[in-house]
């Protein structure tokens, strides 16, 4: 899903998302399969969106 299809709405905090991304990285062991570099992807467009204030919701 790209970034542009996550619409407006209620959002994590981005320490929230920061954690999630570091736990996934934890999990895979350094290394990302094809669906998890997906979910690491929008999980970081998510916390940038945290980091300057605007409020989406994930996928």
């Amino acid at each position: 899903m790209s970034p542009d299809s996550l619409s407006l709405g209620s959002a994590r905090s981005a320490a929230d998302l920061n954690e999630r991304i570091r736990a996934l990285w934890q999990r895979a062991g350094g290394s990302l399969s094809t669906q998890e570099r997906a979910e690491y992807e929008l999980l970081v467009v998510e916390w940038a969106a945290a980091i300057r204030g605007e409020v989406i919701t994930a996928a």
